[in-house]
């Protein structure tokens, strides 16, 4: 029947203990080293986290810093600017002044007010007041540079005043009054502003205004990326934090729970499956024509109240969407067959769960912890990047005149932390996804090997929970650590590869690609490993090592079946995964365009974590199904094993005739299919 290999490095076959009944009742905590480390690392993440809340402030991710270093909108910095929590930027150094509104010129610009570094400057012509532009007092700073009219508007002439020091084409200390717009705080000025000071300032466009004006507009790429990618992207993440909270775990707890619901049902599950095949396709043609529609939406806009960046990041995201969509269809096309296989898998898995009806609701307590966690990873994680020092740039933008420039840089130490924050988030939440596993076999191991699987309830769920988590928090701690190691050796080649790509080294990008996808397959080979040593481990209690070797020498004796079932029974749960994560993530986009499009820089950062998240809490839902079938699948076959083929095997009729069908038939058709 099996497909056994011969051989001491295959063990023998299992023989059933005279007393056997079920997975063992006896007992003892295993590797309890790795229970010790984990501790030590929510410790000491705590330790780093409560350190960072002393030292840092997380305001200064949030809101801009003027050029001498004040927080606008904050106390923080030598003056009080919490009436002034906007930032008008005065050269493309990055360097600007807090004001209490972003200025609304009816005229679009008055070339004839400078805002500099330590107010406004005004010559005979000028026509708007210092109501328009209300400008935090500058005047505490005696070594702050002023305008005089050989600095910055000689002859009272605009020409001469935009080549001036004090202008000096956009990177001086001063620049002309605009019409604005807000965005994320700062005052970015209009397209039609900059055309109207073009004409006055530039008439025969001698010194290429345009590029200037658009300069300041983007801010170079230092402002264009704020204090560098990572503030924003923190600074995002804390703007969004409820959202992604609520969208991020609500949203996909409730679509896992009901879609988890209606695929017990045998006469619901078919259904269920190709809706969401052909509306996870619909979603992401969805998306991608919205976003496309949004391009140009904002482009046309008068006046534009987006940037050239968002619209190319909307534009891009378009293309990227229906290529992923094109990709998507193609790949559910060649898993057709795999798929309507897999929903044997699934009939048979639903047996189990329908008579074990609390494990549906194990992943919402496992969505609430690590929504926990998440929080207060999130929080730590803003005040460890807010912790960065203040650095003073003087900038020699004409010979014998300096601007002065503060900015914000990380220490190493900071960036350290960064990357144990990383590693922190990987374990723990592969250590939620293990424990859930070895939760999740225990109790269906228990409805197998029963006798009478009708008295089999809830009650097998509930010690299942309380025996995993005292007994084995430490093999979950164990399994999880691997997949956390590999995936921080994967993160630290993403990293080298953005080094590469800035270096654009076509070499080093292609070795680092390769070694990229090594790294991968071994992820995939480990977190195979692990579940079906999670599996032994609920059957046996056994500890990480020991299970992981039972697992792998039971499964080459029967490799056949095992290999081909376990290929064909992933095809409902991907699709189950992709449809909650990508309704999730739709949604998730219109909720935060609509309410919070002006507060973020980018809504990728957020949207990335919610979608993280929901692959995540989907893989929950979807995981139970998916560890139903290997438990179940390695119980038959230890069962034959320990009984062969006589009455005393605990599998019923119907799933004995399943297993040597569908193992069968599966290998015959190969992968392909």
């Amino acid at each position: 029947m099996s497909s056994n290999a011969e051989g001491p490095d295959l063990g023998e076959k299992l023989s059933a203990p005279p007393d056997f009944n079920g997975p063992t009742t006896k007992r003892q905590m295993t590797d309890i080293l790795c229970t010790v480390l984990l501790w030590c690392m929510w410790i000491a993440m705590t330790g780093l986290g409560l350190y960072a809340m002393q030292q840092g402030d997380y305001r200064l991710i949030l809101y801009p810093l003027d050029y001498d270093g004040n927080l606008c909108g904050t106390n923080k910095g030598q003056v009080d600017m919490t009436d002034y929590p906007f930032l008008y930027y005065v050269n493309d150094f990055s360097g600007g002044v807090c004001v209490k509104e972003c200025p609304k010129l009816e005229n679009l610009t008055d070339p004839k007010t400078l805002v500099t570094y330590s107010g406004l400057y005004q010559v005979d012509g000028s026509y708007i007041t210092t109501d328009d532009i209300a400008m935090a007092d500058y005047s505490y700073n005696n070594d702050t540079l002023a305008c005089t009219e050989t600095l910055c508007y000689p002859n009272n002439d605009p020409e001469q005043s935009f080549t001036s020091y004090g202008v000096n084409m956009g990177k001086g200390f001063s620049y002309y009054a605009m019409d604005t717009y807000e965005l994320m705080w700062r005052c970015v000025f209009t397209d039609e502003a900059r055309d109207a000071l073009d004409a006055v300032v530039n008439p025969n466009n001698e010194n290429n205004l345009t590029s200037v004006i658009g300069t300041m507009a983007s801010q170079n790429e230092q402002i264009k990326e704020g204090y560098n990618i990572w503030s924003n992207l923190y600074g995002d993440l804390w703007v969004a934090r409820y959202y992604i909270l609520g969208l991020g775990f609500g949203t996909p707890l409730v679509v896992g729970f009901v879609y988890s619901l209606f695929l017990r049902i045998p006469l619901v599950l078919p259904f269920m499956v190709w809706f969401s095949v052909v509306a996870t396709i619909a979603i992401v043609f969805g998306g991608a024509y919205y976003a496309g529609e949004l391009a140009t939406e904002w482009k046309n806009a008068d006046p534009p109240m987006y940037t050239d960046d968002n619209i190319k990041i909307a534009r891009y995201g378009s293309y990227a969407l229906y290529a992923f969509g094109g990709l998507l269809a193609i790949v559910f096309l060649f898993m057709r067959k795999r798929i309507q296989l897999a929903m044997g898998c699934v009939k048979e898995a639903s047996k189990a769960i329908l008579r074990l009806p609390l494990i549906i609701l194990f992943p919402v307590i496992q969505a609430l912890g690590f929504a926990a966690f998440m929080i207060v990873w999130t929080v730590y994680s803003a005040y460890i990047a807010s912790m960065g020092e203040f650095k003073t740039e003087q900038i020699d933008t004409v010979p014998g005149l300096f601007i002065s420039v503060r900015y914000f840089v990380f220490s190493d130490f900071i960036k350290q932390s960064g990357w144990f924050m990383l590693f922190c988030f990987f374990w723990s939440g592969q250590f939620i996804i293990s424990i859930g596993e070895i939760i999740f076999a225990m109790s269906i191991s228990k409805w197998y090997f029963a006798r009478d699987k009708k008295k089999v309830g809830s009650g097998a769920v509930i010690s299942s929970i309380t025996t995993s988590i005292w007994y084995h928090t430490g093999t979950a701690a164990f399994g999880s650590l691997i997949i956390a190691i590999i995936q921080m050796i994967r993160s630290a080649i993403a990293y080298l590869q953005k080094k590469a790509d800035e270096m654009d080294s076509s070499l080093a990008k292609a070795i680092l690609c390769c070694l990229q996808c090594v790294v991968l397959c071994f992820e995939k080979i480990f977190k195979f490993i692990n579940k079906n040593a999670y599996i032994q481990t609920a059957i046996f209690g056994t500890s990480f090592c020991t299970s992981a070797k039972e697992a792998y020498c039971l499964i080459m004796r029967n490799a056949a079946r095992i290999i081909a079932i376990t290929y064909v029974s992933g095809g409902v749960v991907f699709v189950g995964k992709m449809f909650i994560t990508t309704l999730t993530t739709g949604a998730a986009y219109f909720v935060l365009d609509h309410e919070l499009r002006d507060e973020l820089y980018s809504n990728i950062g957020p949207l990335f974590f919610i979608a993280l998240s929901a692959w995540f809490i989907s893989g929950m839902f979807m995981g139970v199904f998916d560890m139903g079938i290997a438990t179940i699948l390695q119980c038959f076959v230890a069962d034959e094993e320990m009984y062969g083929d006589s009455q005393s095997m605990y599998a019923e009729g119907s799933l004995k005739n399943w297993v040597e069908d569908h193992g069968k038939s599966s290998e015959k058709r190969g992968c392909m299919e």
